[in-house]
């Protein structure tokens, strides 16, 4: 293993990852950070996703994200000496080794069956679109799933299809998680596995979790867009004097009292839940009177600069947050900079030197991963191969 992922969590851990786009790299690369040996096997040249943008200097950013702190192999699995050293590889042996993680297509060459053969305790995680293997990715489930009908200002007719990859993300940290728990298992009964996940599973159970299947099944009438207001409780996005915009929410009776106190607006918010008839401490009823409500904050946050708005949300234990671009997030945010123990600044060979993320999970027993550079394409051909008795 290397230095850098020596006495952390997952040191130890190995796995071949053959993939593309989100999901099952993001799962790599979600192990990677916790110190396991992650490989990524993609052909000379690069797979489908190697000139995905966004772009810099010719070369993708996305990819070099999602593969962060991996080894970059390339081996043409087109032909059979490819095949064979990519047969070998994923079944190399070691006690926490033989995991193979995947979002392609899968042959006879690197079936479950023709790899279990070679090593029987073998754990593959096969990442798909549909539970049957038909095609989908997470923008036709998000179709399907019927978010984009309840995203957007309230007035718009017709979907509004969103930008965060969402079920790709969910998937991919399912993903990571499902070969720790076949891992477990294995270590239990030296047993390994076929573990399949899709994302349109993923996509119906979420939802399904959220509640909102059962809604459509018992309710009369499909649940509508609300645009920036929050379904069933309060949040509302207003725009400060400066021309900045923050959320202000209050999901809770604490922080709806936050609100009040930090605005001063004891006398109207009674006069307003005496006249409605409502209890504001109730997010129900917060929910009834958003628009009156959002009159009253807007009028208070309107007339005060952001650094005002911060100033008195801050001391009174609001809900809120200011609006930003990427941009704002990294010149004004400390928590995106070194000053969170989660970034450094790190040289990534070909691209230059820039903010960093780690694993943003913590362990009290464990050494964290230093962020890692991602690699370039077949970095690390020569070096696994070798590693491995597998040069030709």
């Amino acid at each position: 293993m290397r230095d850098a992922a020596r006495g952390s969590i997952l040191s130890g851990l190995r796995v071949v990852e053959i993939s593309a786009f989100v999901a099952a790299p993001l799962a790599g690369a979600a192990l990677a950070g916790m110190g396991a040996d992650v490989i990524r096997v993609d052909p000379p040249g690069g797979g489908i996703d190697i000139h995905r943008w966004p772009l810099h200097k010719g070369r993708s950013l996305y990819w070099a994200g999602l593969n962060q702190g991996k080894r970059s192999v390339t081996i043409d699995t087109r032909s059979e000496p490819g095949r064979s050293q990519a047969v070998k590889l994923i079944t190399a042996p070691g006690e926490s080794a033989g995991i193979f993680l995947t979002n392609l297509a899968v042959g006879a060459w690197n079936s479950y069956e023709q790899l279990s053969e070679l090593r029987p305790d073998l754990i593959m995680v096969v990442i798909t679109g549909n539970r049957d293997g038909g095609q989908a990715v997470d923008y036709t489930i998000n179709a399907a799933i019927g978010f984009p009908q309840i995203t957007g200002p309230e007035e718009h007719d017709g979907p509004v299809n969103h930008v965060l990859p969402a079920w790709d993300a969910i998937t991919g940290y399912i993903a990571a998680n499902a070969i720790l728990a076949a891992e477990m298992h294995r270590r239990r009964t030296g047993k390994g596995q076929l573990v399949e996940i899709s994302l349109a599973d993923v996509g119906l159970a979420v939802s399904g979790h959220l509640g909102l299947i059962a809604e459509a099944a018992l309710c009369d009438e499909p649940r509508g867009r609300f645009g920036n207001d929050l379904y069933g409780t309060y949040a509302h996005d207003f725009a400060t004097r400066d021309g900045r915009r923050v959320i202000v929410l209050a999901l809770t009776a604490r922080q709806w009292g936050s609100v009040v106190a930090a605005t001063g607006l004891n006398a109207a918010v009674s006069e307003l839940e005496r006249r409605l008839g409502l209890d504001f401490h109730l997010e129900g009823d917060r929910w009834q009177a958003r628009h009156e409500i959002t009159a009253l904050l807007a009028g208070w946050i309107g007339k005060r600069d952001l650094q005002e708005v911060r100033t008195e949300f801050e001391k009174n234990g609001v809900m809120w947050g200011p609006y930003q671009t990427f941009k704002q997030l990294i010149v004004e945010d400390r928590r995106a900079s070194i000053d969170n123990p989660l970034f450094a600044e790190v040289e990534h060979q070909g691209l230059g030197r820039f903010l960093t993320a780690g694993s943003p999970v913590r362990f009290s027993g464990s050494d964290a991963v230093e962020p890692r550079p991602a690699p370039t394409l077949g970095e690390h051909t020569h070096e696994v191969l070798r590693e491995f008795g597998l040069e030709n």
